[in-house]
């Protein structure tokens, strides 16, 4: 049909109200061409400039224009139309934040090259799958081959050839009418005003106000999960107005105030309400503050200023959680009454690090936690075509299979594969169960990690499946095999996008031979929850590493893939680190600053396949062990003493420099153990055999799990005597340096000298 393109989006607006529903309509072809239908349609359609948004690299309309980049500030907001100029890029993440915040009846407008050739053309998004030693001709273009195929499959979208004014597809549904939902009644014995329940939309959302009651009560915890557009801002929004009403002092935090702005908006009307009046609104920088008559309010605060101003405030409210980092939580949980809002599926929660992370650390608290979850959509009609389409097209509710096809799975039923890109695009089913894995197991999981699954040319993908489905995945990162010019602008300050390890080595351990060996390292590891415990992953490196190591010593490259090294790189705790050990992986380094997603510090392990991997993992190691004592005291001071341990348990026994104390060093030592000595006059000797200790067989000398965290914390980490005695539940700071004495005696039995032993002889025969 001859493209009328005004009265196609007429006709999708229309039926989009009518449904209360969303619609997507595709403008392909010349980009200069996109835009005049764009401001066109603007101009017709009956939507403020104040409700429209442009997203792309440039401010051509007269409505908010913002860069993929930036496309987080609209999530926690609304709008009627949105239009994203994909021509020269189109960013995943910012793809998936953008549908969101399409409201009910309200229009996204996506301008695309012709559809024909967009997955063959490559854009800047593109480029930075490119890393080194690949080149832009090396990205292939599924990802983009797969959002076409899912947008002309999907109901609702409008597609339109701007180069041959034609409608391919008009988008429009033709929708039953929708039944008018119920009015919402207020809960039995409720302690929130009747007006927050009766501004509610629907039960869900009623439940959800109620669940906030029980913050009346002191260590109590609510978490709020909902899919986007559920209303669970609005909700958290009204519970805050009902507390300030009551004279409570409500915190609110979230990414940036404009994410809360759904929540004040409801806090608002609310308050005014019940009031009669405006509350007060007073707007002060990046917060906002409504107060209200009975002296309470509601307040915002970015997420650092937050954390600062937990004791000044009563209940604190944290919207978005699943985009703030875990040790951004964990750090609002010292509030005593405390709630968080979070998106489950949606871009926001993609991220992990909330369902992954932090609920266990919340479970540990003291909290007493009230859950709720929003299910019937309030933004728009339950059924939504955009959202069902962007759910598929982002892979945003990727789920590994069911437990009871995997049930079974042991390391005897699996068969090993590699997940080939064009089997994932091919193979819908195969993709969803792979990536759900990924989604499920680990806490920073994104929509960009999907196109770089299907085209970035370092990453590849192996699997163990059970009777056809996925039950353990790996995804693995091609690094190193880097030129000397690459390795010598990285070794004087260059960054190198998609190599972790070497850059890591190079920059900061200042190794420029390190991007000289290829590598693959393994980005994310994960196995079905119901298979847990069973071997599988090991299986799965253990395959792994018999596929990279099968052709050694032969002129088969495809046989190894050319590969000197194993490696991997994570947030450390102590089972993390006895695995990969386990799997025969050794630590290299550990970051001196935390991580913001997990709030760990982070462990680089290598596992060698040639010699230049090993000579790689052996200078390493030995650099590490001669460093640890030092950075305990100063960058690492605040490492937990069982990852210590374990981190230096991790380590390949032959690391690091022998011994070689003095004769002087050794009756310092031993005179301490066994005699009058005293720790704190010389702790050089003394971290030495500590760092020693852990490295070598810990069998070998007879020590306490509690004696291990003293030598750490004490000696290693110089952490105040005092504190460590309350740490470790010894009577007084006296009992504990005594303790650390007692504790270096069987290491001065296995290592002394005979300077040491005749120290000890002349002690213990007294």
């Amino acid at each position: 049909m001859d493209v009328d393109l005004v009265g196609l989006a007429e006709s999708l607006v229309a039926e989009a109200e009518r449904a209360n529903e969303r619609r997507l309509l595709v403008l392909s072809g010349p980009h200069e061409r996109g835009y005049d239908a764009l401001e066109s349609i603007l101009d017709t359609l009956p939507v403020g400039i104040t409700e429209t948004t442009l997203v792309g690299p440039d401010d051509r309309l007269r409505c908010e224009q913002i860069p993929q980049v930036n496309a987080g500030d609209l999530l926690g907001t609304t709008r009627d139309v949105i239009a994203i100029d994909a021509h020269e890029e189109l960013q995943p993440n910012a793809l998936g934040k953008v549908v969101g915040a399409v409201d009910g009846g309200g229009l996204l407008v996506l301008l695309v090259p012709p559809l024909e050739e967009w997955p063959n053309r490559r854009d800047g998004f593109d480029a930075s799958l490119a890393v080194p030693p690949f080149e832009l001709d090396d990205v292939t273009g599924r990802f983009k081959r797969r959002l076409v195929e899912t947008m002309r499959a999907h109901r609702g979208i409008a597609i339109v050839d701007l180069e041959t004014d034609r409608v391919e597809s008009d988008g429009l549904t033709d929708p039953a009418p929708r039944r008018a939902n119920d009015t919402p009644t207020p809960p039995p014995d409720h302690r929130f005003p009747a007006a927050a329940y009766e501004a509610c939309l629907t039960t869900d959302q009623v439940d959800a106000v109620a669940a906030f009651e029980s913050l009346f009560e002191r260590e109590r915890a609510v978490v709020l999960e909902a899919d986007r557009g559920r209303g669970k801002s609005s909700a958290a929004g009204l519970a805050a107005g009902a507390f300030a009403i009551a004279g409570e002092d409500v915190l609110v935090t979230a990414p940036s105030s404009r994410n809360a702005s759904e929540l004040f908006e409801r806090a608002r009307e609310l308050c005014e309400t019940l009031e009669g009046g405006a509350a007060e609104d007073k707007p002060a920088g990046d917060s906002l503050r409504i107060e209200t008559a009975a002296g309470g309010s509601v307040r915002f605060l970015e997420p650092s200023a937050a954390i600062a101003a937990l004791e000044s405030a009563d209940i604190v409210v944290v919207d978005e959680a699943a985009a703030l980092p875990v040790a951004t939580l964990e750090s609002l949980l010292a509030a005593n009454r405390v709630a968080f809002a979070t998106t489950i599926h949606g871009y926001e929660g993609a991220g992990r690090g909330f369902s992954v992370r932090f609920r266990d650390r919340l479970a540990e608290s003291d909290h007493a936690v009230t859950d709720c979850t929003l299910v019937e959509p309030i933004r728009y009609a339950a059924g939504d075509p955009v959202e069902v389409w962007a759910f598929r097209a982002l892979l945003l509710d990727a789920r590994p299979p069911v437990e009871p096809l995997v049930a079974d799975a042991v390391p005897e039923s699996v068969d090993y594969r590699r997940l080939e890109g064009d089997d994932l695009l091919a193979d819908e089913s195969l993709l969803r169960e792979a990536f759900g894995l990924l989604v499920l197991a680990h806490y920073r999981t994104e929509p960009n990690d999907l196109a770089r699954l299907l085209d970035a040319p370092n990453l590849e993908a192996r699997a163990l499946v059970h009777d056809g489905h996925v039950v353990s995945v790996a995804l693995l990162a091609r690094e190193g095999n880097l030129s000397a010019e690459t390795r010598a602008m990285m070794y004087e300050g260059g960054r190198v996008r998609g190599n972790m390890l070497p850059d890591i080595l190079t920059s900061q351990l200042r190794d420029e031979a390190a991007g000289e060996p290829a590598g693959l390292r393994v980005v994310r590891i994960a196995t079905h929850h119901a298979a847990r415990s069973r071997g599988l992953g090991s299986r799965l490196l253990e395959r792994i590493g018999e596929e990279f190591t099968a052709g050694e010593g032969s002129d088969d490259s495809d046989a190894t893939g050319g590969i000197d090294w194993l490696g991997t790189g994570f947030g450390a705790t102590p089972g993390l680190l006895e695995f990969w050990r386990e799997n025969g992986y050794r630590t290299v380094h550990v970051s001196t600053t935390r991580n913001d997603a997990s709030g760990e510090y982070s462990a680089l392990m290598l596992a060698p396949i040639s010699d230049a991997g090993r000579a790689l993992r052996d200078r390493h190691a030995d650099w590490f062990v001669r460093r640890f004592a030092a950075l305990s005291s100063d960058a690492i001071d605040d490492l937990e003493p069982d990852i210590a341990r374990a981190v230096l348990r991790s380590v390949d026994a032959d690391a690091g420099p022998p011994l070689t104390l003095t004769d002087h060093e050794w009756r310092v030592v031993a005179g301490a153990a066994y005699g009058p000595g005293l720790f704190d006059v010389d702790p050089g000797p003394f971290r030495d055999l500590i760092v020693r200790y852990f490295v070598d067989d810990p069998a070998a000398v007879d020590l306490t799990g509690r004696e291990e965290r003293l030598l750490v914390l004490r000696a290693l980490q110089g952490r105040d005597a005092e504190r460590v005695a309350e740490r470790l539940e010894y009577h007084s700071s006296g009992q504990c340096m005594r303790a650390l004495g007692g504790a270096f005696c069987p290491i001065v039995d296995h290592y002394g000298t005979d300077v040491a032993l005749e120290v000890r002889t002349r002690f213990v025969d007294e």
